[in-house]
């Protein structure tokens, strides 16, 4: 007779922990429209030539991805300027195409993934704790000076549309196409077509039948503007607003 004894087989856990530093500041007691925002998309025509960027996490395994608290490391120290206490918006280019070369006829979106405060100073190096998250960040972003935004004050003016000067929504954060109220979109308008931080745009739907108006599909307001795009909120919205849909300025 074979006796057959049963294996049981324990799985040991060990915890394995990143050093952390000091808790971040409550970034969320900041305004809900200041935080939304702070982390709405940009559109560029050129990759940025940015070369201060995070390089990694002080930690015993190889990590990409980081959250609130953690520890992170970046390419620069005293030697480049950097000080105890500065902080900075952590930001990725996000191209149209993984193998499309970012220009005029593919731009990017510029993604914000959140602020860092720098913790500690080397010479050549710096220790950074990340204050908020608007997605996770990652080694490889880029860092830009942190500067809050200003919520826009929106015209009480409502003159009738440009009907003669349409633009064109583009695409939003991730690359999306599709958007709702109280959602972020970039459209092809900017300064040099007398867009301004709380401008009043109308958007269309020209459904291409003819004999027919434009739908109009609700409005958006300017929060952030750029030479030739603009970053809008949509306000007002009877339909979801999509890549192509047309908008025009109140002016």
């Amino acid at each position: 007779m074979r006796l057959t004894i049963p294996v049981l087989l324990l799985a040991s856990t060990v915890a394995v922990t990143a050093q952390k530093g000091p808790a971040p500041a409550a970034s969320t007691h900041l305004p809900a429209d200041v935080l939304a925002l702070a982390c709405a998309p940009t559109l560029v025509y050129d990759t940025p030539a940015v070369p201060l960027r995070i390089t990694g996490g002080q930690d015993s395994f190889v990590r990409q991805t980081f959250h609130p608290g953690d520890l992170i490391t970046i390419n620069a120290g005293t030697d480049h300027g950097i000080e105890v206490g500065q902080e900075f918006f952590a930001r990725r280019v996000v191209p149209d195409t993984a193998i499309s070369p970012v220009n005029r006829r593919r731009p990017a979106t510029i993604r914000t993934a959140g602020w860092i405060k720098v913790y500690a100073v080397d010479r050549q190096m710096s220790l950074a704790t990340i204050s908020h998250v608007c997605d996770t960040i990652d080694v490889g972003d880029y860092l830009e000076p942190f500067i809050l935004p200003q919520v826009p004050t929106v015209a009480a003016d409502r003159p009738a549309a440009q009907r003669d000067n349409y633009g064109e929504v583009m695409v939003g954060g991730n690359r999306r196409r599709a958007f709702g109220k109280n959602e972020f979109f970039i459209v092809n308008r900017g300064a040099e077509h007398g867009v301004t931080v709380g401008a009043h745009f109308v958007i269309y739907r020209n459904n291409r039948k003819e004999g027919n108006f434009l739908y109009e599909l609700g409005e958006a307001v300017a929060v952030d503007v750029r030479a030739d795009s603009s970053t809008l909120l949509a306000t007002v919205t009877r339909d979801a607003f999509l890549a192509g849909d047309l908008v025009a300025l109140r002016k």
